[in-house]
């Protein structure tokens, strides 16, 4: 085993790469893995089975185990993960990554022991792809960002500064109001904010395919204006779970009263949480830049911190970069007009 599989199988989000990826592979793995998703959720629905190839009743096969459906994935013959599959895999794990709520049984079941040490072989032969050459690859100074309004000229925010002093006295001020009027037990049925960094700062991406197809909680999302940017400046990577702690340990903003029920219900934490202070890393960095092996590997995971805290990576997207500063201009380019089309597939229109 790599170290490269052991880190993307440690985090959430790569364990449902690797899960996406060995189930669409063979026909018998997706059912059984689909019917043991569904009896592990408990919904108590009705599933509708048809006969297999050689005519079998399904209703006469055992129902499916973590055990068996490791096996079948053990069983998988060692061909190359081909990149269309890999990025399927992607745009799925991205997609189905929830920082607001309880993970949903495809996640928990690869986290089970039985299944991660089945998915390790699936792990080695994803890094193996082309797909996966970039995924630990640093910001690039060209990249891209989106507006979701098609053909909108309006310009990139700018004024960081002032946008990351109103979000410092917002979140204040949200910590404060909810310690005064949520219940500190974290099973309550509270929600709030759950994301981890400033929503209204400048963010970019290296690829426009991972700009449109790589978003959490993209629902609704129909047109976008792409739009070129240069950069320069001091840039941080987060490339793992301990980078991304390291930040928060160098620059801690506590979270705890508005963030516990969300994260309770992704991670299962009872303790305290920590994002970073953006104002204060604004003072040395232009901008954070996270890997994708870095989003795979921590994102939608307790992240432990110190001393009794702890934090979870929401909101990002892989190979992704949060500004700090103005330091992000676009460039000369024109920009890109780009409309999900019926067949849940994004193209270029101008």
């Amino acid at each position: 085993m790599s170290a490269a599989a052991d880190v993307l199988l440690s985090g959430p989000r790569g364990r449902r790469l690797c899960w996406e990826c060995a189930t669409e592979a063979e026909g018998e793995l997706r059912s059984a893995a689909f019917l043991l998703a569904h009896a592990w959720e408990g919904r108590g629905e009705s599933v509708l089975l048809y006969a297999s190839a050689d005519g079998a009743d399904p209703r006469d096969r055992p129902d499916p185990t973590p055990e068996s459906v490791a096996a079948l994935i053990t069983a998988l013959p060692p061909t190359p993960a081909e990149d269309d599959a890999v990025r399927a895999a992607l745009r799925r794990s991205v997609d189905t990554a929830y920082s607001w709520q309880e993970p949903d049984a495809a996640d928990v079941l690869a986290a089970l022991p039985e299944l991660r040490e089945a998915l390790l072989p699936v792990a080695e032969r994803v890094f193996a792809s082309p797909a996966a050459a970039t995924w630990s690859r640093p910001a690039t100074p060209t990249q891209w960002a989106v507006d979701w309004r098609p053909d909108t000229a309006r310009p990139l925010p700018t004024g960081t500064a002032a946008l990351l002093a109103e979000w410092s006295t917002a979140r204040r001020a949200d910590e404060e109001q909810s310690a005064r009027e949520r219940p500190s037990d974290p099973r309550a049925s509270y929600s709030g904010s759950w994301w981890s960094l400033p929503l209204r700062l400048p963010r970019t991406q290296s690829r426009i395919e991972d700009l449109l197809e790589l978003v959490e909680d993209s629902a609704g999302l129909e047109a976008a204006t792409v739009i070129p940017v240069t950069s320069a400046g001091r840039t941080r990577e987060i490339g793992s779970a301990d980078d991304w702690a390291d930040l928060c340990r160098a620059y801690p903003a506590e979270v705890t009263a508005s963030r516990r029920h969300d994260w309770y219900r992704v991670t299962g934490g009872e303790g305290r949480w920590l994002i970073p202070d953006w104002q204060r890393v604004a003072a040395d960095w232009d901008a954070v830049h996270l890997t994708t092996l870095g989003y795979l590997s921590s994102a939608t995971r307790l992240i432990p911190v110190d001393d009794g805290y702890d934090s979870v990576l929401a909101g990002w997207a892989p190979d992704s970069t949060l500004w700090l500063t103005d330091a992000a201009k676009e460039a000369d380019g024109p920009r890109q007009q780009w409309r999900r089309t019926d067949r849940d597939r994004w193209e270029r229109t101008g």
